[in-house]
């Protein structure tokens, strides 16, 4: 027995957390507001019945009391016309009649009372939906705040994560970076000090004389050039003339 009660409980248990979890208080307001003004047209359905059961008996009553009115006035014709047989007739079923009127009367008063219970009844439920509608939907504006507020906050959780993946991959690419900028800096004071080989197989001293022999070279041929250009007084003269045999 007590395995049993114990499993049961865990059953009853965890059918209460699924169900807390499938539960929507929004519908579940609704669906209770909806039984409210279903009891509410109920009653109100009832009250009109009531009235329309009275009226019918009303009318009725004034049926007989119309008769119990005919029947009088025959016993009075009756006894007139010295007919007391007929006047003591009316007179019986003038009783019977007044018996009839007072049970409708009692009937009528009962149904009065009833009609007065039922329309008290209808109020006071009417005030109870009304603040339970107002109740409800206050409830379910906090509610759906609140829901509002948990996405709010998954979200920014969310962006949390993601902005600190971000800076981690900032992070590692202002480092990977900084090691080629020194990188860099390493391979340009290694061809300064001329440590790093340019791939011609010199060395300094030859590529500086290389240097030097192309420096000569250029300084004759510019000798050469300005040993050839004509004397500065044929070239007033003769300025803007090509020579003979040239296009």
């Amino acid at each position: 027995m007590g395995v049993l009660s114990r499993m049961s409980t865990i059953v009853k248990s965890k059918m209460n957390r699924i169900l807390d979890q499938a539960e929507d208080p929004n519908e579940t307001l609704d669906y209770s507001y909806e039984k409210q003004l279903e009891m509410l047209r109920n009653v109100k359905r009832g009250v009109v019945e009531m009235v329309a059961a009275k009226r019918q008996i009303q009318q009725q009553a004034t049926k007989v009391q119309q008769n119990v009115t005919k029947l009088d006035a025959q016993a009075r014709q009756a006894m007139e016309a010295g007919r007391e047989d007929l006047a003591r007739m009316a007179l019986q079923r003038k009783q019977a009649a007044v018996l009839e009127l007072q049970g409708l009367d009692e009937q009528i008063a009962g149904m009065e009372l009833e009609q007065e219970k039922l329309t008290q009844a209808e109020q006071r439920l009417q005030t109870k939906v009304t603040a339970f509608r107002s109740k409800k939907e206050v409830i379910k504006a906090q509610y759906n705040a609140a829901q509002a507020q948990v996405r709010i906050g998954a979200a920014l959780g969310g962006i949390s994560e993601e902005m600190s993946d971000v800076g981690l991959a900032v992070e590692r690419a202002e480092m990977k970076t900084d090691k080629m900028r020194a990188r860099a800096g390493a391979i340009d004071e290694l061809a300064a000090a001329g440590v790093l080989d340019d791939g011609s197989g010199k060395d300094d001293i030859s590529r500086e004389l290389d240097r030097m022999l192309t420096d000569q070279n250029v300084e004759d041929e510019l000798a050469s050039l300005k040993a050839s250009l004509p004397s500065s007084g044929q070239g007033t003269s003769d300025s803007g003339r090509l020579p003979e045999g040239r296009a």
